[in-house]
């Protein structure tokens, strides 16, 4: 069985989605085997190279000076992604370990990310309605075209 967790026993797809600021789905990958981390998946689809090509990036656009880019907001799984420290094109926040705990100056960051990204995880909220999406039992080439289609129909009902 190709796409079967042992963990939560059943079947899994993993893609990536790139949403608009008011949770729009813009982009969305091809599907892959659910063990696939995120990482892997933003470094195979070239991710990065296309946020710099699209001008979140301040050395790729050569319109902004560095450091003055702005990074997309990402999840905790896109940690060390994009290790450009003074131009980031990924942002995450921090990871709270056991010891040491987060600082209040790492908190806030945190705070201000999450209530950047809840417009964006509305976004997948909707993605993940279709009904579908959570009884798909094929592989990955099949999950594509099954997970691309929604994305045209929901921009019709949110562009109305």
């Amino acid at each position: 069985m190709q796409n079967h967790s042992g963990k939560h026993h059943s079947h899994g797809v993993h893609f990536l989605a790139l949403t608009d600021e008011k949770g729009r789905l813009i982009w969305i990958s091809a599907a892959r085997p659910g063990r696939t981390h995120d990482n892997a998946a933003a470094r195979h689809d070239h991710i990065l190279a296309h946020l710099r090509a699209a001008g979140l990036g301040a050395r790729a656009s050569g319109r902004r000076p560095r450091g003055a880019g702005l990074g997309a907001p990402a999840d905790l799984g896109f940690r060390g992604l994009d290790n450009d420290i003074l131009d980031p094109v990924i942002v995450t926040g921090y990871a709270a370990s056991r010891t040491p705990k987060l600082t209040p100056g790492q908190k806030e960051p945190n705070r201000v990310l999450s209530v950047g990204r809840a417009p964006v995880e509305h976004g997948f909220a909707h993605l993940k309605n279709w009904r579908i999406l959570t009884k798909l039992r094929t592989g990955p080439a099949r999950a594509t075209q099954l997970l691309r289609a929604p994305r045209v129909v929901t921009n019709l009902e949110v562009n109305r």
